[in-house]
């Protein structure tokens, strides 16, 4: 059928198959801004345009409705080399991180504007709230339109919106700590080609996988024959087919840390919607059709799903494969091996650490300082609690999704991923090539959070490609994402706690039990993590605890911002609040009286590792927790009376408050290699090893790489995530971009920086100790003065010394700290058991923050998600193990309506020596104290304590005895 309609201004008529989808059209035809992430569902708004100047989802729309009309994208915005009032806003702000469905708030925000110039708060909140933005939590684009407002009328008007932090080391900086715009910005925000889906050629098979329905059952019968006999079918995979290879999909440096458990596909199925199958067809259509001819049995097992169901007596056994170690295999291996099922598999350990998959056990733990029964023996008074979490999912915008391809002999990936280099490790094995035959490229990120650390989607596909030689794009569907990818550990602790009258922390001991799914992907090191971002946030020198990861038939866990801390912070946080309450002392006195201090050893840290112990006991180096807390006690109003209405008695107004520390990266463990080489016009290029997840690492690179040569930021261009063009790096995971990527390189800079001035001093015939760097790129001497591009030319000449490049590699047994407090009030209706957050001030300590606008986003963006797990986000299954909300609307992430009343983040600087110009990391941390913040608030509100997140109403009315 022939369709007319008027596309961003100019008429255009297409040939079309009657019902065809609006947003699939708009992508064939070339807009990249209509994108797809809820499956058509209308929740997310990536795929928003304009309908005759109506906000509309172009994926709930046919063909058929354009007939006539007008659509507008957001290309309409788009001007070869400017930015509209509202795009360079946005940017200005700090609004954008990842850019993946932010073309659609510039398209929206841009049309409220026209239409009214004067738009306040409610009417952009109400334009905005069909779009989901997961990264940055909506705030700074209410900063945003404050700005375009005045561009649209001035457009020279300048931004003077964010706080500067360029002075450190008693040195004034040019870049960092300084606004300046994100160097990616533009290209997501104008939707130019960045993600994986941009790349996608016409001609590309397409993945479709089938999906177990149970939770826990072996394959009895698998016959693909005629799905094999559809036209249109490449190549049907499943476990009669794969490589017989077992991997962990935790992207980890090797030798990982965790379980060797899973094959590509195998006969036991461990969780509802496990791979039983996958098809490569022509189309996804011929996909999703020949998925339906595959015929499967399955023989059903009773699932587990939590932590004391692995840990019973005669507990279904959620892995029977053969065991097998690289390395210390126990006395005992023959005897666990007695009762091996083949039909699941195998399970390898590269190292011992404490797994015993016959009693459900992926790992365990322990450590401890002090002597703990002297400690208790001390106590005036000693609590016992348990804490529990629920599952959460990371939901970014852009699923896990990958595109391959071959070149030749060579395997090309481009990933959405944190870990190109893990992946490329982790590839060559399962399909048994070398490296140097495996090219990752990571394109831009539309979100990931932990989650794309994880190897998900790149294994199948790859070897889909390498088995057929044709590319094969693999998208997962939101639906997918909730149950085939890595979500959240669930956690169940035991604390005890003791302390004198006075407060004086005394004791702790704990007791984890985490439930790491059906796979063993990070089952150590999430759990480690618990104790260690958690008991060192106060002083105590008897402590002790145990950790055990138990797997189950949960869908699968893995990484997840915070990696352990959000659990393990809720358990310590809250045992110190009813502490306080106990004794009768103000909860945020009892955390000045025993919280850490700058400069303190942390003692428990030395017994805590991930895989390996730390070379020597961390301390920290630097801490603001002092002027956090002080800050956050005058923002908030601490101890200040409560503006409670008289004729609303059931609403009740409580405060809370929680601390919280990360890391920057992983001592003795994790490694960045960076290069940067001087062009011929004197214009720099910097090969970063690092994976920008969207935070801004390009930039943080950019400006530490200007600071040190003191160039322009325009005249410097980050390459970077790409196997084959830039140096090894251990990729974006445990906080580690700024402090590993930014450090290697700060380096690599300083080694071209010696070159470049002792080139300059032979031809300035002068000492290199009477030359130095002036700004902009040049060298001045006692007699005069030397550009870099007169230095590149001479370089580069026969009779030079040849092109000049510095190399930085980082590695350090330092440990960079960042730390940080959530003050919350809330009110609680003790009628329907809501929790309304009233305030929600989020203070941190990043060091020296590298880029401050960006930070702000980020420590915005860690809020609201930590606010979802905190109150509203949860996994739900029915008790055979099948998750029941597995999407969008129904599993209840945050939108711009749940934003606190009066939501704030602040950064207070620090003095750090470790990262680069004193930065440390920001993006992760700001999840791990909403949940005991938010939980002490309501006790301050209405006296019952909630001791188990997410916190929902019925929970509420149940401890106030009404339900």
């Amino acid at each position: 059928m022939s369709i007319s309609f008027t596309l961003n201004g100019a008429p255009r008529t297409v040939q079309v198959e009657p019902g065809k989808n609006v947003q699939t059209l708009l992508r064939e035809l070339g807009f990249n801004s209509v994108r797809d992430s809820d499956d058509g569902w209308g929740f997310a708004g990536s795929d928003t345009i304009l309908l005759d100047g109506v906000a509309v989802n172009a994926t709930m729309l046919i063909v058929g409705q354009l007939e006539d009309r007008e659509v507008v994208t957001a290309e309409s915005l788009n001007v070869y080399g400017q930015l509209s009032a509202v795009q360079s806003a946005l940017i200005d702000a700090g609004a954008v991180q990842s850019g993946y469905n932010d073309p659609a708030v510039a398209l929206v925000l841009t049309d409220l504007l026209q239409r009214n110039p004067a738009a306040d708060r409610a009417e952009v909140t109400d334009a905005l709230s069909g779009i989901f933005l997961r990264e940055s939590a909506y705030e700074q684009v209410f900063t945003a339109v404050e700005i375009a407002k005045e561009r649209m009328v001035n457009p020279e008007h300048v931004a003077d919106v964010n706080p500067e932090f360029n002075k450190v080391f008693d040195r004034d900086m040019r870049f960092v700590g300084k606004a300046s715009r994100k160097v990616d910005a533009t290209r997501t925000l104008k939707a130019e080609k960045a993600f994986v889906e941009d790349f996608v050629p016409a001609d590309a098979c397409h993945l479709k996988m089938l999906r177990s329905p149970h939770a826990h059952a072996y394959i009895s019968k698998l016959d693909t024959s005629k799905a094999e006999a559809m036209p249109g079918v490449v190549a049907v995979l499943s476990y009669k087919n794969a490589p017989d290879v077992y991997y962990t999909p935790g992207g980890q440096t090797a030798p990982e840390p965790s379980p060797l458990d899973r094959r590509l596909f195998g006969q036991k199925m461990r969780h509802f919607g496990d791979r039983v199958a996958a098809v490569v067809a022509e189309t996804p259509e011929i996909a999703e059709a020949a998925l339906k001819l595959i015929e499967v049995e399955f023989e059903v097992l009773k699932p587990i799903l939590d932590v004391d169901e692995a840990a019973a007596e005669g507990a279904p056994i959620v892995h029977k494969g053969l065991i097998s170690y690289s390395a210390g295999a126990p006395d005992d291996l023959d005897e666990q091996n007695a009762d091996v099922d083949p039909r699941d598999g195998r399970i390898h350990f590269n190292f011992p650490f404490g797994g015993e998959p016959r009693k459900n056990i992926a790992a365990k733990g322990h450590g401890s300082i002090g002597d703990i029964d002297k400690g208790f023996a001390e106590a005036d008074v000693i609590l016992e609690r348990t804490y529990e979490s629920k599952q959460a999912q990371q939901c970014p915008p852009e699923p896990h999704l990958c595109l391959t391809y071959m070149e030749g002999d060579r395997l090309v990936i481009r990933a959405a991923t944190q870990v190109p280099w893990h992946v490329r490790r982790q590839i060559a094995n399962i399909i048994g090539v070398k490296q140097n035959k495996v090219h990752v490229i990571k394109e831009r990120l539309g979100g990931g959070f932990g989650s794309k650390q994880d190897i998900l989607v790149e294994d199948v596909c790859s070897f889909a490609t390498h088995l057929t030689g044709r590319t094969v794009y693999f998208r997962h569907t939101r639906e997918e994402e909730f149950i085939a990818t890595s979500s959240r550990h669930v956690a169940k602790m035991d604390i005890k706690l003791g302390a004198r009258k006075d407060g004086t922390i005394t004791a702790i001991e704990v007791d984890y039990r985490f439930n790491t799914g059906p796979y063993g992907n990070h089952a150590l090191t999430v759990p480690s993590n618990a104790p260690a971002l958690s008991l060192p946030l106060y002083r105590c020198e008897n402590v002790k605890f145990e950790i055990t990861t138990y797997y189950s038939n949960i869908v699968p866990t893995g990484a997840y911002q915070g990696y352990g801390g959000p659990k393990g912070n809720f358990a310590m946080q809250m045992i110190l609040a009813e502490m306080a309450a106990e004794l009768g002392i103000d909860h945020l006195d009892m955390i000045q009286k025993n919280r850490v201090h700058e400069g303190d050893e942390l003692t428990l840290l030395g017994k805590v590792g991930e895989g390996k112990m730390p070379s020597k006991i961390p301390s920290a180096s630097s801490c603001a927790l002092e002027g956090i807390l002080d800050r956050g006690a005058e923002t908030l109003g601490w101890g200040t009376p409560k503006a409670e209405d008289p004729t609303k008695p059931h609403i009740k107004i409580g405060r809370g408050v929680a601390t919280m520390k990360q890391k920057s990266g992983i001592a003795d463990i994790d490694q960045a290699n960076a290069t940067v080489k001087l062009t011929s016009d004197g214009t720099l290029i910097c090969h970063s090893g690092g994976a920008d997840l969207g935070a801004g690492l390009d930039t943080v690179v950019t400006k530490l790489v200007g600071e040190v040569l003191l160039s322009e930021l325009n005249d410097i261009h980050v390459i970077s995530g790409d196997t084959d063009h830039c140096l090894f790096d251990k990729g974006a995971y445990a906080s580690s971009g700024t402090c590993f990527s930014g450090n290697a390189a700060k380096l690599a800079a300083e080694d071209l920086r010696d070159q470049i001035l002792k080139v300059a001093a032979e031809r300035l015939g002068e000492p290199v100790e009477q030359v130095e760097l002036v700004f902009p790129a040049t060298v001045k001497g006692q007699t005069g003065t030397i550009s870099f591009a007169e230095i590149a030319h001479f370089a580069e000449s026969g009779t030079g010394c040849g092109m000049l490049q510095g190399k930085g590699c980082f590695t350090t047994p330092e440990f960079a700290f960042p730390y940080g407090a959530n003050f919350v009030e809330v009110a609680v209706d003790t009628e329907t058991g809501e929790v309304e957050l009233l305030k929600f001030h989020a203070l941190l300590d990043c060091g020296t923050p590298i880029n401050p606008e960006l930070a702000l986003g980020q420590v915005y963006g860690a809020s609201i998600r930590a606010i979802g797990h905190s109150l509203s986000e949860c996994i739900k299954y029915d008790e055979e193990g099948r998750v029941v909300n597995a999407n969008f609307a129904d599993y209840g992430t945050p939108s711009l309506g749940d934003l606190p009343k009066d939501f704030r983040a602040e950064l207070v600087a620090s003095n750090d020596q470790i990262g680069p110009y004193g930065g440390k990391s920001v993006s992760e941390i700001g999840v791990n104290a909403a949940a005991p913040a938010i939980a002490s608030a309501i006790h301050d509100a209405c006296g019952v304590w909630i001791r188990e997140w997410n916190i929902t109403p019925e929970k509420v009315l149940r401890a106030l005895g009404r339900l």
